[in-house]
């Protein structure tokens, strides 16, 4: 009985190993040769470099632009030359004490012909008129009208530069008027 199971089984082996043959095998392989002949892979041909032209630079009388030494020179100059810059021998006036945004325009004045503005201060109420210095940035009074008190002042920028600034005080509505 021994020898009939390890026939049997020797049998099953061998069945099993026929069926691993190389039979379909073959087909595919055969397949596989005739697509790889006809089958040409699309490669598009890369496209020419661009030449490069250099750039001559022509201008040597010219200063260089990226020399810092030759920049801080032109600075330097410009600096020099005058531009704007307040007057700090000057003796100040009363409302150059005070921030613009303390005061209020409440009204106007015409006396003898010159128009003033009337400004108010905490209680306090001040006459300007055109020429007149006032809040704290060397601010010069350009032009008073009706609704409105118009002052150039002088700032400072990031470079330390004097540059000019425009503001105004416009007419404040009162509260009596709105009730």
């Amino acid at each position: 009985m021994k020898r009939i199971l390890t026939m049997a089984a020797i049998l099953g082996s061998s069945a099993l190993l026929a069926g691993c043959g190389d039979s379909d095998v073959q087909e595919v392989r055969q397949w596989m040769k005739q697509v790889d002949a006809t089958t040409r892979p699309a490669v598009k041909p890369l496209a020419e470099p661009k030449t490069f032209v250099p750039f001559a630079y022509a201008s040597l009388d010219q200063p260089d632009p990226f020399n810092p030494n030759k920049l801080m020179t032109e600075l330097a100059k410009a600096r020099a030359g005058g531009g704007i810059q307040p007057d700090m021998d000057r003796r100040r006036e009363f409302l150059e004490g005070f921030p613009l945004d303390t005061m209020k325009m409440v009204g106007t004045l015409q006396k003898g012909g010159v128009s003033y503005g009337l400004l108010q201060i905490d209680r306090t109420v001040y006459q300007v008129r055109k020429g007149q210095h006032l809040g704290q940035n060397f601010g010069l009074i350009t032009a008073v009208t009706d609704d409105a008190v118009s002052i150039r002042e002088l700032v400072q920028d990031a470079a330390g530069d004097w540059v000019e600034r425009m503001s105004k005080l416009e007419l404040q509505d009162s509260k009596e008027s709105n009730q």
